[in-house]
């Protein structure tokens, strides 16, 4: 099976593009997980730390994610490196 593709955007600019094996991201209700092979899915995205299977750790707020056939698309408020505003 193969990774997911990855794409982070904020209003300001394309924060994240690349692939890894997973995605943790702070959804609305509680964190979710994605892993390949995941089912098509649309969720809010509520505020806290996207961890993405390659090591990068980004601070969200607000926004949705989106993941159709193992490309996992955030577009959201705001978007940093995790531990900076």
């Amino acid at each position: 099976m193969s990774g997911l593709t990855i794409a982070v955007i904020s209003p300001e600019r394309t924060v994240y593009e690349g692939t890894a094996d997973s995605v943790v991201a702070p959804a609305f209700d509680g964190e979710v997980g994605i892993l390949p092979g995941h089912a098509a899915m649309l969720t809010l995205l509520g505020e806290g730390e996207l961890r993405i299977g390659d090591g990068t750790r980004l601070s969200v707020r607000g926004g949705f994610l989106q993941v159709a056939d193992n490309v996992v698309r955030v577009v959201t408020e705001h978007a940093s490196t995790a531990g900076t505003a």
